[in-house]
């Protein structure tokens, strides 16, 4: 990265960022899309057993993951400072917390999970089959935890190529792992929908193993002799990391729990085709969302570097650029999605009820398409200036005060049904996407 006047080369620097964030997040949630297709392919009940698993495990995997995205900021304005020698330390200290806060998930998944699945009175199977998905998840965890310490060390330092590269090289071996543990192909035992988690967390390792190989090969990020000399924990640098990342990962949690709640809610209050309907939704929504979201990371990056180096107009413009974009895609996809919805469904499912009513979702879907672009994009960019606590409070009013309540209360006493819950959420990120942009203004204002 450079600083620049020109508006041009702002904009070039800036793609040379996102696209790789863009590539990766995109192979991402590949993973998960081919999860659900593939297991909607075995039976209606395996598609409902993972979608289930898939909203217990998503929140919490962002929402830690997201504490530890603090390091994408604090490694990008050491680099603005040109302060290098400080980045070891400070992803060293992560790399600590990562394996902490993996093990502390682990052992709370093993003893909430069941519960949870009883107490949504779900069918046996369906219980049965979001359980054994967890289980096998869980396998890949603290591989997950400490390859995304290392991913955004590199990502901090505009290096997102690498973890690009990373990535696209294990979604084919997550394929490959779908195909076998699923369907039980290369000898392997075919456990359905359970297979799938089994198959997540195998490439967790893969993605890890890649991480550590790049790491200690690749020459502009070796020197920094991250994974070869180590430094004693230090709670004094763990702390200032999680102030920043608490609040980040709360805000990431708040915001992507209310999908995994409606997910929840509809598998209390309806029936498996409305389960399954819903998930073929949230599920293909949360794929166009990677463009808003890599747009939003990339912010960060770009934010934060600028601010590093004291160029506060250069912050300015470039969060002009990565909200204004993230708008423009979010308008053309939810154009697309309106007249092709029901032709994606049909990659989930073979089941005519689920096409339809899924179709129906959809419509419903299309709305909150602008307001989640614009607040992840604002997020992005506030996290950049390393403004979260304010951030974190937004979050929590407008997804968990507006946006479930309100969806709750249209779902179960009107005649909306599911419906409900979809415009009650629509509601949450549209006020919250008008605070971030206030809040955004006034952070502006105290910097100049």
């Amino acid at each position: 990265m450079y600083h620049t006047e020109s508006w041009k080369n702002k904009i070039i620097i800036y793609i040379s960022i996102l696209w790789p964030i863009m590539v990766t997040q995109l192979s991402l949630i590949a993973m998960n899309l081919v999860d659900t297709m593939m297991s909607g392919r075995v039976s209606t009940n395996d598609l409902a057993g993972v979608a289930i698993g898939s909203s217990l495990w998503v929140p919490v995997y962002v929402g830690t993951v997201g504490i530890l995205l603090a390091i994408t900021p604090m490694v990008s304005q050491l680099v603005g400072r040109g302060q290098y020698k400080n980045i070891h330390y400070t992803v060293t200290q992560a790399l600590y917390l990562a394996v902490i806060i993996s093990i502390l998930v682990i052992c709370a998944g093993r003893i909430l999970a069941d519960p949870i699945l009883a107490f949504m009175e779900l069918d046996s199977e369906v219980h049965r089959i979001a359980f054994q998905y967890l289980i096998g998840l869980s396998i890949g965890i603290i591989p997950l935890f400490v390859s995304n310490v290392l991913r955004n060390f590199f990502d901090g330092q505009g290096f997102t190529k690498i973890t690009m590269m990373i990535t696209v090289l294990a979604v084919p071996f997550n394929v490959l792992l779908n195909y076998g543990f699923i369907f039980g192909n290369f000898g392997l035992p075919a456990l359905g929908g359970v297979g799938a988690g089994y198959a997540t967390g195998f490439t967790y390792w893969i993605i890890l193993l890649l991480s550590i190989m790049i790491t200690l090969s690749l020459p502009k990020v070796k020197h920094y002799k991250i994974l070869k000399q180590w430094v004693k924990p230090s709670w004094k640098a763990w702390k200032e990391q999680l102030a920043i990342g608490v609040p980040i990962g709360l805000s990431i949690f708040f915001e992507t729990s209310i999908f995994s709640t409606v997910t929840l809610l509809i598998g209390i209050m309806f029936t498996s085709v409305t389960i399954g309907a819903n998930q073929v939704v949230l599920n293909f929504t949360s794929f166009l969302f990677m463009i808003p979201l890599s747009i939003s990371m990339a912010l960060t990056i770009v934010v934060g570097y600028s601010i590093g180096g004291d160029k506060l107009q250069y912050a300015k413009q470039y969060t002009i650029i990565g909200v204004t974009g993230g708008l423009a895609f979010s308008a053309l996809s939810a154009t697309l999605l309106f007249f092709f919805r029901e032709s994606i469904a049909t990659l989930y499912t073979e089941d005519p009820e689920v096409i339809a009513l899924a179709g129906q979702l959809f419509k419903i879907a299309i709305i909150f398409q602008l307001s989640d672009a614009a607040q992840a994009g604002l997020q992005g960019a506030l996290r950049g200036y390393k403004d979260v606590k304010v951030t974190f409070y937004i979050a929590f009013v407008s997804y968990w005060i507006i946006g479930i309540p309100v969806g709750y209360v249209l779902a179960a006493f009107t005649e909306l049904g599911p419906f409900g819950l979809w415009i009650g959420i629509t509601m949450g990120l549209t006020f919250a996407a008008i605070c971030f942009f206030i809040r955004l203004r006034m952070i502006q204002k105290r910097h100049q």
